[in-house]
């Protein structure tokens, strides 16, 4: 049975119809199949899975064809599209919106007005195949990283799913967890028989199960056929999303010696053993030191540290020392303290009971999530705030350096999460670090660009800066690394050079380590077990910019509201109506009411001064966590300000408007301000908020 069916898709966002996101898109999708759908970071992976469910789909210009079940797309019912195409986010903290993990399974359920005896259930049938007995009860913020992406998945099946779309769920998600994951989606796959549709960057583990490989490139499909045609036709065509590939294609690529492609690492394991038979092995190189080891430039010393009082600590007695130049790299499964320690280093906590110093060398943090550096409307807004004239050529270098020329003046928040990560590594760099902090800088990074964060970093190296990087990338830390460090348990389990490091461990190691392990010695990398067996690496040349395309004629605009930035003619007409009012309002006011005219007065220019703000805002729509959060602090200021109104020199309103917009936002802060305001106003009377 066919699901999708996809024809001559093209879509150009509102800002940019000239510059196509998709063209000329064709694919099918079929009951129970399994595919992958994969391309560099801003190929359009997004942009292509968001046009298969219509609640996702973002504004702007569409042409071709999206039929579902035989219908076109935008006449399913929004409950039907709930229901049967299940959608999972790389961030499962943007999909996850209640406070229980038994609550986040029954949420869809109830949202769609099922019955309590159905929604019991099936809750407790989806929990036990997905193993969630013993956090069931657990409030879902104590939850680590793959538990979320789990629970979200969960929360998706419960609905009972034709197809599955996943875009990039193992992208925050140690290795472990990210096997797990994966088996997991396998299981749902054969045993279900659900449809899965999944884009992702680590390929190594999810192409082995899959049924069909999706390649895209600049908006394009290049490549749609079962995996071993996909890998030979992108090694044929020298193509760089041929690094991505799993590590025994890339071997195997480099002999092209009999037999079939070999995918997993029993298979490439039972290649390499028949490979190696009848040839000699060349020993693999020695990486030589590259940072100076007599220079010490920010050191930590039994550093203890828990985020409240009477809970566990998080580190325990952890010492490090960094070294001029040296790249140093730790790895451990999510929620360890990875991201505590490095908010220790940077300084934005403090231990209990330890020390960190570092030498009067400024230290910069690139954070997990890059949107919580981004302060502007664009790319280049960002990076040019507090540049100077005469650091102009620097800027315009990091901004080659990360390859941000098309994205400039683009928003960040429209930016795909590789895109975003440049970005944000730009920013930081602008600071000129002598420490750079690194938090998953690879997350949502392509194998192309990848390969020139490590040439920016290496380059940097070169220049004395220094590197901590937290990473779940196991091979960029097994290549690119000066040491690598195990985390667990708060403590620092081991710590050596990369090759003794990974050759000495079963799960923290790269594939490369475990299909030539016991058979070359040493070999930690792709490269490494390339060099050992004589084989020839495949030079994978740059993707050729998108060019010009001209718009089709059936081009039409997606019916979904967007916030443009600008004022729209209705709104400023509004704007100006509402100003010139106001004094008619206060004249007739005080003309035709005689008793208390101020109360009236006041209510009338209150409704008029909201009137543009309603017209500019009409667009957007809320999440349900957010308008929560916004109503309790509403409410716990009106509380605050009825409960404490004697007592002037206590202010616990002010606190929470001004807490409210440091965390949540100047909108938002403002929004709560002016609702407190105006409906404490109404049990105390006039004040100074008025």
């Amino acid at each position: 049975m066919e699901l999708f069916s996809i024809k001559n898709l093209n879509f150009a966002y509102t800002t940019e119809r000239n510059n196509f996101a998709l063209s000329d898109i064709n694919f099918k999708i079929n009951s129970g199949e399994f595919v992958t759908l994969c391309g560099k970071s801003g190929c359009g992976k997004t942009s292509l899975l968001k046009q298969l469910k219509s609640a996702l789909t973002p504004g702007g210009f569409r042409s071709g064809s999206i039929k579902y079940c035989g219908n076109p797309i935008d006449s399913v019912s929004d409950r039907a599209q709930a229901s049967e195409i299940g959608f999972v986010m790389q961030k499962p903290e943007s999909q996850i919106v209640t406070d229980k993990v038994w609550h986040e399974m029954a949420f869809g359920l109830e949202s769609l007005g099922y019955s309590t005896d159905e929604i019991r259930l099936r809750v407790s049938e989806m929990a036990s195949f997905f193993g969630l007995q013993s956090w069931f009860y657990k409030e879902t913020s104590t939850l680590s990283g793959g538990q979320k992406q789990l629970l979200s998945l969960a929360s998706v099946m419960v609905l009972e799913p034709k197809i599955l779309i996943l875009d990039e769920p193992t992208a925050q998600l140690d290795p472990i967890s990210a096997g797990d994951f994966m088996q997991m989606l396998l299981k749902i796959n054969c045993e279900l028989g659900t449809a899965i549709l999944i884009s992702a960057h680590n390929l190594e583990e999810v192409v082995p199960i899959s049924d069909r490989v999706i390649v895209m490139e600049n908006g394009r499909i290049i490549a749609d056929d079962e995996p071993q045609s996909v890998i030979m036709k992108l090694k044929n065509s020298a193509n760089e999303m041929f690094l991505a590939m799993p590590a025994s294609a890339q071997i195997y690529a480099s002999a092209d010696h009999g037999s079939s492609c070999p995918l997993t690492v029993r298979e490439g394991r039972d290649w390499i053993s028949s490979f190696t038979e009848t040839r000699k092995l060349r020993p693999v190189p020695v990486k030589k030191l590259g940072y100076n080891a007599g220079k010490t430039v920010l050191s930590a010393k039994n550093i203890w540290f828990r985020y409240q009082k009477r809970e566990n600590d998080i580190l325990k007695n952890i010492s490090l020392t960094l070294h001029n130049g040296e790249w140093q790299s730790i790895v451990g499964s999510t929620g360890v303290g990875k991201t505590t320690f490095l908010s220790i280093l940077s300084g934005s906590n403090k231990p209990y009971r330890g020390r960190v110093d570092s030498m009067g060398n400024r230290v910069c943090l690139l954070p997990q999530d890059p949107t919580t550096i981004f302060e502007h409307d664009t790319v280049i807004g960002d990076l040019s705030d507090g540049v100077s004239a005469k650091d102009e050529g620097y800027l315009q270098s990091i901004i080659k350096l990360c390859d941000l020329q098309q994205l400039l003046y683009m928003h960040p928040y429209d930016l795909s999460g590789g895109e975003q990560q440049r970005a944000a590594l730009a920013k930081v760099l602008l600071r000129r670090p002598a420490i750079l902090l690194l938090d998953e800088p690879t997350k949502g990074l392509d194998a192309y660009f990848k390969k020139k964060l490590a040439g920016i970093l290496l380059n940097l190296k070169l220049h004395g800066i220094s590197i901590i990087m937290v990473s779940h990338d196991i091979e960029f830390c097994a290549k690119y690394s000066d040491s690598c460090a195990l985390l667990f348990d708060g403590e620092i389990i081991s710590k050596d050079e990369p090759r003794a490091f990974f050759s000495g461990n079963n799960f923290y190691t790269t594939a490369a380590n475990r299909i030539s392990r016991h058979i070359i010695p040493d070999a930690i990398t792709v490269d490494d077990v390339i060099y050992a067996i004589g084989g020839t690496p495949v030079a994978a040349r740059e993707a050729p910019p998108p060019g010009n395309l001209k718009p089709p004629d059936d081009l039409k605009p997606v019916n979904t509201k967007i916030m443009s930035g600008r004022a729209s003619r209705k709104s400023i007409f509004f704007s100006v109506l509402s100003i010139a009012l106001m004094p008619l309002v206060i004249l007739l006011g005080n003309m035709f009411i005689e008793n208390r005219p101020y109360y009236y007065i006041s209510a009338a220019l209150i409704l008029l001064s909201a009137i543009p703000f309603v017209l500019m805002f009409e667009g957007r729509k809320p999440k349900a966590r957010e308008l929560v959060t916004i109503s309790v602090l509403c409410s716990l200021g009106v509380i605050g300000r009825v409960a404490f109104y004697m007592v002037p020199q206590f202010k616990p309103t002010a606190a929470i408007v001004i807490i409210s917009a440091m965390s949540l936002g100047s909108q938002r802060g403002f929004l709560i301000g002016v609702i407190t305001a105006f409906v404490s106003n109404i049990f105390v009377g006039q004040g100074p908020w008025t």
